[in-house]
Formats: structure tokens, sequence, C-alpha cells
């Protein structure tokens, strides 16, 4: 199992995922079409290019999110993982673009025992992903509910 267990954290922790992601301009219109999103930020390139102060459309946020999230995992919560308990503080200080590679690191930020569950704890991680320019361009505080190693 590759994720860590709620007693293997600690606040501070930071781990830099080895996996990074260039974004293709299928990855973004594949996932606009799949979420209904007609936005012609995504989509249309001539209305990027004549009417935005961007030139080019920009990839979908939803797209960032799910996959800065997503990288995180095989080295956080595969396997250790109950379930998701939100989303917070969501972020996206610059815009990606289709050829863009990404990088992210996770943050473990809190860690308290659940109340209701004996087994399980409750941790948040802050996740920041960065282009292939070292530039922040999304993150977001992530809390779930994690296993505790089995007694």
């Amino acid at each position: 199992m590759a994720g860590l267990f709620f007693d293997e954290l600690t606040i501070g922790q930071v781990f830099k995922h080895e996996i990074r992601r260039t974004i293709t301009e299928a990855d973004n219109v594949w996932f606009s079409a799949l979420t209904h999103n007609p936005a012609y930020l995504h989509l249309d390139e001539e209305y990027c290019r004549t009417e935005t102060e961007f030139g080019q459309r920009l990839v979908n946020s939803a797209f960032t999110l799910g996959l800065m999230v997503g990288i995180s995992v095989g080295d956080t919560t595969l396997g250790t993982a109950i379930a998701n308990l939100g989303w917070d503080e969501v972020r996206f200080p610059k815009p990606l673009f289709h050829g863009d590679t990404i990088r992210v690191e996770t943050e473990v930020v809190d860690l308290r025992e659940s109340r209701s569950r004996p087994e399980a704890g409750i941790v948040t991680f802050l996740h920041r992903a960065y282009n292939q320019h070292g530039d922040l361009v999304a993150q977001c505080r992530r809390s779930g509910l994690q296993r505790k190693r089995p007694s």
C-alpha cells in the first residue's frame, strides 16, 4: 500500500511528488466536454486569441484541481483514505495553458483524532501545483478521513 496511515503523518511534513504531467489540448477539451462546460475560455481558440488578455485557451480549472489532488494520492492516501471530506481555499493564482507541465507538493497542515471513529483521524493537506517555470498555478486545502495503522 502506497498511502500513509494517519499515525505516520506529522504536521509540517512535505511531499514533493515525483509524478509530473504535461497538459494537452485533448485533456482540456475532453474534460470540458465531459463536464458540460461550454466556456469559450476552454474551447474557442479564436475567441481567446482576439477577446482575452491571454491570447490562447486556458486549461479548465476543475481539471487542474483534480489533477493536482490526483498526483498527490499515491504518496499520501492510496489505500489508507476512508473518505474525502472537502476542499477549501481553492485558488488559481496563474493560468495553465496547453503544453504546460505541472509538479505538485503537498504539506500536512493539520491532524486531529476523529471523535466518532476511533480507528481514524482527520488530516488536512495543503496541495500546491507549479508550472514548468516554478509559478504557483493552483493550491487548495483538502481534508480527509484517514485510517490509523491497524493494532
